[in-house]
């Protein structure tokens, strides 16, 4: 989790979410807004269409769907999505830019890049700071593994 808006320390935002059992992506917003939809059509208001399409896509992910992030020692962290959008206008949110939030489980368990499926890692190696999909059946078959063995399932 890294806000594209701003260079917040490398780690800050996966920290704030791990912190707050949370996942999100950025693009704060004038006014708070209370629904997606009016998240998404500010979005593309003020930061263009690209960002509205992102807060719909993020709001759409399944409950249950997984969720990795890096932090700043360069560990992996491995969550689920346990809840529906919301916006958070806080200070902690304003700092690290991650603003468009899901409630998530996340595990205690840090991941080695010897243990994070490598289509996860590859994803993160390209340095990208949007919340993006991994298209590899092998790495979804190793993070419900990861996920089932630490007694999560």
């Amino acid at each position: 989790m890294r806000a594209r808006d701003r260079d917040a320390s490398e780690g800050a935002g996966a920290a704030h979410g791990i912190e707050r059992g949370v996942v999100g992506i950025g693009d704060a917003l004038v006014r708070p807004p209370a629904t997606v939809d009016e998240a998404a059509i500010a979005a593309a208001a003020e930061h263009g269409a690209k960002a509205g399409r992102m807060v719909c896509g993020f709001a759409e992910v399944p409950d249950g769907a997984f969720v990795w992030t890096r932090v700043a020692d360069g560990t992996y962290r491995l969550g689920r999505l346990a809840g529906g959008w919301r916006y958070d206008d806080s200070r902690q949110a304003e700092e690290v830019g991650i603003h468009h939030v899901r409630p998530t489980r996340w595990m205690d368990r840090p991941f080695g890049d010897d243990e994070v499926p490598t289509g996860v890692a590859d994803a993160f190696a390209r340095g990208g700071r949007n919340f993006q999909r991994v298209h590899d059946s092998a790495a979804e078959a190793r993070t419900t593994q990861l996920w089932s063995t630490a007694g999560e399932g």
